[in-house]
């Protein structure tokens, strides 16, 4: 049976099961707010007390026994943000890769991936910059996640709550703002209510992209209409299509010369801006249905349909001898389309005087077809010309490209995976003070894939038991101390799934362990202060035999470690705050695939901070502070190439006229600094944005 009908058959499943609570009596939990919801609030500020993503149950996040970040609608409008690897900047934790210049891309407690992303729980794996137009709230939830999230999120995994209709409301907002590079954008918000059970919504954006790198150039258009019904009392569906469109140049950045990036061509653009673009299409379609059976049982189903088209090409930097720069590129398109299916059942009940339960039962089934060509270039200048090499040219300002051609397709390929899931949770509250949250999911891995010019094909199939538990102390209402263990895998074919080679088809999925202890602390109604010390372990790393060189094995092993702090809300009635540190340490333990044992993880800061404030001096006036620090990095696992430390300091201010009408300044980098926050390996750095402001107008009918 394919496993697109297996979800809508899991779906249907869960909402056809009987009331079987119907007559137990709801739970009386005054610590657990009423309005959490997998969906944000508004005008929420910057605290949040819903921590239902981690377990797909109704669960206030002082309460969840893993670190989480997050940053709010509110958060993000305070600091201009629009795209989410611009926002992930301001999460300890987290560093960038530069994503080729097309893509986002991240190092998560040292794991790095392109796949683990998600919104409203649900899987959103292609490769592509995700806008945050019709965003709610950015989450990230820290360490191994496989059972709320299936497969991968070794490091931890981003999950975007989207924007949904509000029933019993009706409103008009919208925005626009310029920068100093002449880069700008327009968005509108309209929610209108139709009856007092049907309410509709509509987001939709347009942005034009610009900085200081010579050539660079984009736009973006996205719209996302969402439709909530009260079909009764107790029963909801929520329906939403979103349509992303981006184009624009692909920035691969600058090489490397010695241990480090090369200098005084931070401007230089190291490609074709003919031939270097990127374009997406991305459409997404999800159907929710929420019913309420009275009694603490409680169901809900979603249908997710996603379709999504990449083409990007790019003359690329591939070294530099400090005169002359050798180049190479390449034309890829990628086509996904993504079916998922998953329903959750959730029963809260009381089971004696102090005893509380919350169980989580829950299935997802998928059907991914992926295709990916790609083409390189060849240069056809002659050998020897002016003493050079058909690919090298002189280093200048701007850049001379040799000539060159698309050669014959080198790579087609094609991959179908399905998946099947189940998983179950159970919250176990023991008095006051004792909290227990154990679960355990399995998943059926079913992927093969097809070389198209002639290669073998290949498949495999994967069963997987992955387990969560953790243990909650609770000595006062508002501090919780934790203590948790959790695994993730991840199949032996990179996160994207194009191609599983007959050698990788042997072996059985990497695995991620993640050792946890931590603390939430309330001191404040609209403060969450977090900490927490962890371990994460990677093994099944595909390695060298040491009995024979010529033969791979399953003995790498990576390990992760450190500390992080953070504290977030409105510490007063004029300060707001999102504050975070995070120290890091990793290496490899053993050689392996991705180097020599004693090697640091790349792009792994030891030290990273990040902190933004609002200060308001009166209900009119407002100003803004960031800082973001990160330590130097290794630009890949060979260790020889370091991007420097960094500070970089941004500010706002802000002007409200009236409840209807505000305007807001954003100096992004407000010293100047030179810094080079991300790479994609040693000879693709991207350095970062010079001081640039932007000046924005919001409204609201």
């Amino acid at each position: 049976m394919k496993a697109s009908t297996l979800a809508l058959l899991a779906a249907g499943t869960a909402l056809a099961t009987p009331a079987f609570a119907a007559e137990e009596v709801q739970p009386d939990r005054d610590y657990l707010p009423a309005d959490i919801v997998v969906s944000g609030d508004r005008d929420e500020g910057y605290a949040n007390e819903d921590g239902s993503s981690a377990t797909k149950t109704p669960t206030p996040l002082i309460d969840v026994p893993q670190a989480v970040s997050f940053i709010t609608e509110d958060q993000l409008e305070d600091q201009a943000i629009r795209q989410l690897n611009d926002a992930l900047r301001y999460v300890p934790g987290i560093s960038m890769e530069s994503g080729e210049g097309h893509r986002d891309e991240v190092f998560i407690r040292g794991q790095e991936s392109t796949a683990d992303f998600y919104i409203d729980g649900l899987r959103d794996d292609a490769q592509y910059y995700r806008p945050l137009y019709n965003i709610e709230r950015v989450e990230v939830l820290k360490g191994a996640n496989a059972l709320i999230f299936g497969r991968g999120a070794g490091g931890g995994a981003i999950n975007r709550v989207a924007k949904r209709a509000e029933l019993g409301e009706s409103f008009i907002s919208g925005e626009a703002s310029v920068d100093t590079f002449s880069a700008f954008d327009v968005t509108a918000d309209v929610n209108q209510s139709l009856s007092n059970g049907v309410a509709l919504r509509l987001n939709a954006a347009y942005e034009e992209f610009d900085n200081d790198r010579d050539f660079y150039e984009g736009r973006f258009i996205g719209f996302s209409p969402t439709l909530t019904a009260a079909l009764g009392p107790d029963t909801t569906l929520v329906a939403s299509y979103t349509y992303d469109d981006d184009s624009r140049v692909t920035d691969r950045g600058l090489p490397a010369l010695g241990t480090g990036p090369l200098q005084g061509y931070d401007s230089t653009f190291f490609g074709d801006s003919d031939f270097n673009r990127a374009e997406a299409q991305v459409h997404i379609g999800r159907v929710r249905l929420e019913h309420d059976f009275n009694g603490g049982l409680t169901a809900n189903a979603t249908v997710q349909f996603a379709d999504y088209d990449k083409v990007y090409a790019n003359i690329v930097p591939s070294s530099t001898d400090g005169s002359t720069v050798f180049l190479s590129g390449y034309e890829d398109a990628q086509q996904r389309t993504n079916w998922i299916g998953q329903a959750n059942l959730v029963w809260e009940a009381e089971m004696g005087s102090d005893i509380a339960s919350t169980l989580l039962f829950g299935v997802e089934a998928s059907k991914q077809d992926s295709a990916n060509q790609r083409s390189t270039v060849g240069f056809t200048r002659a050998p020897g010309v002016d003493g050079l090499a058909p690919n090298q040219t002189p280093l200048a300002d701007v850049l001379f490209i040799p000539p060159f051609q698309l050669n014959p397709v080198s790579r087609s390929r094609q991959s179908d995976l399905e998946t099947l899931s189940v998983y179950v949770q159970e919250q176990l509250e023991i008095g006051d003070h004792i909290e227990l949250v154990g679960g355990l999911r399995w998943d059926r891995f079913d992927l093969k894939t097809e070389d198209l010019l002639g290669g073998p094909a290949a498949d495999r199939v994967d069963e997987k038991f992955s387990p969560r538990i953790g243990l909650i102390v609770k000595p006062t209402p508002d501090l919780s101390l934790y203590a948790s263990y959790s695994e993730s895998f991840l199949p032996q074919a990179g996160d994207q799934f194009f191609i599983l080679s007959e050698g990788d088809a042997q072996f059985d999925p990497e695995k991620f362990t993640n050792y946890e202890i931590g603390a939430k602390w309330a001191p404040l109604d609209k403060v969450l202060v977090n900490a927490a010390i962890f371990r994460l372990e990677r093994t099944n790393i595909q390695a060298p035999s040491p009995t024979d060189p010529t033969l791979t094995v399953l003995a790498g092993e990576s390990r992760a470690e450190g500390f992080e702090i953070s504290a977030v809300g409105e510490i007063a009635d004029f300060w707001k705050a999102n504050l975070g540190y995070t120290y890091l340490d990793g290496e490899l333990l053993n050689e392996s695939a991705f180097g020599d044992a004693g090697q640091r993880l790349q792009q792994l800061p030891k030290h990273s901070i990040s902190a933004w404030n609002r200060f308001d001096v009166n209900e009119q006036l407002g100003f803004g502070l960031g800082v973001i620090h990160q330590s130097e990095q290794y630009a890949s696992f060979s260790n020889t190439v370091v991007l420097p430390s960094y500070w970089r300091v941004d500010a706002a201010a802000y002007y409200t006229v009236s409840d209807r009408l505000s305007f807001q300044l954003n100096v992004e980098n407000l010293f100047d600094e030179d810094y080079y926050p991300s790479a994609h390996g040693n000879n693709n750095i991207q350095p970062g944005d010079p001081l640039s402001a932007r000046i924005g107008v919001r409204f609201e009918i």
